[in-house]
């Protein structure tokens, strides 16, 4: 092959590797496209699996760039629109984001290529073992950015039956598993790969036909109120718009009738002092209203100040008070770079935009559930949920383990985009994995009730101003991913890739044919 040929050849196969990692993420809004990823991957081993290590490394990295890019383009929104960073260094920035997140991949493909050789079953375990640790590194490493995980596009798909059992990563593993050995029996359909793929598919596959296992049973009903503001974000802190926003949301959550009312974050935009100086008197009729029996409230609003620091909180409103004159308050734990803190060395970048509230204080890792009509109630705020590993230390105690999870979220950040339908989808992974609902009060959407099967009970349209009405069942019990996840976060995945990679490598020590390069 001459070396025009082969430059031809490896830049078409650079492109089918991006165009394959752009393809899939349609799976991460239209869910029922739950297959898209599995052939996308399958089409990735295969060119994987006639690469040298560097050109694998490529084919890695274009497909991991392609992905995130087609995935989380609308930060470019959030990055000029709102935070009036020049559109071309808006660009740069999420390209680089992604082009950074994407060496994950990169390096994962580039060793299993000089790594395997050509035995299907120690070449299956370091293909699963490196794309494992490559999502656990993402979503990890500078604190994560685990958005279009692979395990989200299973979320209606036969796979989902396993949620309870690994996690988000864990369905990860048996999508690496199901390409890898897929892509074998394509190259070489000989019996044995046959046997490899139809034996994968009974034992992964199959037992969706039966649903999944309830780990779970039901502790009652809970009646509740969400609210969604729809306030776009370049409104959210004009000072001719707050008025009108704060006169609602008081108005909505007075005149609700359900045992909980759930506001958005920062539905109240300003610190209380702030408060007080616009609207005098808010805060404190607020908090006269929901001192009455029976009524109960969470509200997404900053706290602090400039001496203790300040927090993303929700507040809980009711007839029991702390002597700050809250019920209960929750400080956001998992902080988003750059828009909620400022990673070192970063700070030039910050100061290049124009967004409010952006360096706040950690909040405890593991808070205590506010408790409302016999239900544990558990906040989350908006990026929060997409850590399924921390929203699992909150069931280390069975006796104060969530019931019911509450996420408040704002991502009118990101505009009218696929990021509303990427998030819902997310949440209700999370009901997947811990067998327990998730209510949602969002400012643009998805504002909607799910059941603890992933379901969606009812939903808001987008960026329209409402409050949806219904109810959810709390759940008691504790599923095998909850237990494990509690207890040692994600390194038993971490070791399960580890421990693949050793079995690989005793299965070749004796020596085994090496696959050919090109």
């Amino acid at each position: 092959m001459s070396i025009e040929s082969s430059r031809r050849r490896a830049l078409l196969e650079f492109a089918a590797a991006a165009a394959l990692g752009a393809l899939q993420t349609w799976a991460f809004v239209a869910t029922k496209a739950w297959w898209l990823p599995l052939l996308t991957l399958t089409a990735l081993v295969v060119l994987l699996n006639r690469a040298s290590p560097r050109r694998a490394a490529a084919l890695g990295w274009c497909y991991g760039t392609a992905w995130l890019l087609a995935g989380v383009w609308w930060l470019f929104i959030s990055l000029h629109f709102y935070g009036a960073l020049p559109a071309p260094l808006a660009v740069v920035a999420v390209l680089a984001l992604c082009a950074a997140l994407a060496l994950y991949l990169a390096l994962a493909c580039g060793l299993y290529a000089r790594w395997r050789r050509g035995r299907p079953l120690a070449d299956g375990l370091i293909f699963v073992a490196l794309w494992l640790l490559a999502e656990l590194a993402r979503g990890v490493i500078f604190t994560g950015f685990p958005w279009l995980a692979a395990g989200y596009s299973q979320v209606d798909g036969p796979l989902a039956v396993w949620a309870p059992w690994v996690g988000v990563y864990g369905l990860g593993v048996l999508m690496a598993a199901a390409a890898f050995c897929w892509a074998g029996l394509a190259a070489r359909p000989s019996r044995a790969n046959f046997a490899w793929a139809l034996l994968l598919l009974a034992g992964v596959g199959l037992p969706g036909l039966a649903g999944p296992l309830s780990f779970s049973q039901p502790t009652g009903w809970l009646t509740v109120a969400l609210l969604q503001t729809n306030v776009k974000q370049d409104e959210k802190f004009a000072i001719e718009r707050l008025p009108q926003t704060l006169a609602w949301v008081a108005s909505q959550m007075k005149a609700a009738q359900a045992d909980l009312v759930l506001a958005p974050e920062t539905a109240v935009p300003l610190l209380p002092f702030q408060l007080d100086e616009l609207a005098p008197g808010y805060w404190s009729d607020l908090q006269a209203h929901f001192a009455q029996p029976g009524r109960v409230a969470l509200l997404g609003v900053p706290l602090g100040n400039f001496e203790q620091g300040y927090t993303n909180s929700v507040v809980g409103l009711a007839p029991a008070r702390t002597p700050a004159g809250v019920a209960y308050r929750y400080d956001k734990s998992h902080l988003v770079p750059f828009g909620e803190f400022i990673p070192t060395g970063f700070r030039w970048f910050t100061e290049m935009m124009n967004i409010p509230l952006g360096d706040f204080a950690r909040g405890a890792a593991n808070p205590p559930s506010f408790v409302v009509a016999a239900q544990r109630v558990a906040p989350n705020i908006c990026y929060e949920d997409l850590f399924g590993e921390e929203l699992a230390r909150r069931f280390i105690d069975p006796a104060r383990a969530p019931t019911v999870f509450a996420n408040v979220g704002n991502i009118a950040w990101f505009g009218n985009t696929i990021a509303i339908d990427q998030h819902r989808h997310i949440s209700r992974f999370r009901t997947l994995e811990f067998q327990r609902p998730m209510i949602r009060a969002t400012n643009t959407g998805a504002t909607a009730l799910i059941d603890h099967q992933g379901q969606v009970l009812a939903e808001l349209a987008a960026h329209t101003t409402g409050v949806l009405t219904g109810r959810v069942q709390g759940r008691s019990g504790t599923t095998p991913y909850a237990w494990w996840a509690a207890r040692a976060g994600l390194w038993p995945l971490a070791v399960l890739a580890l421990f693949m990679l050793g079995l690989a490598r005793g299965l070749t020590s004796a020596g085994a044919p090496t696959a050919a390069r090109h």
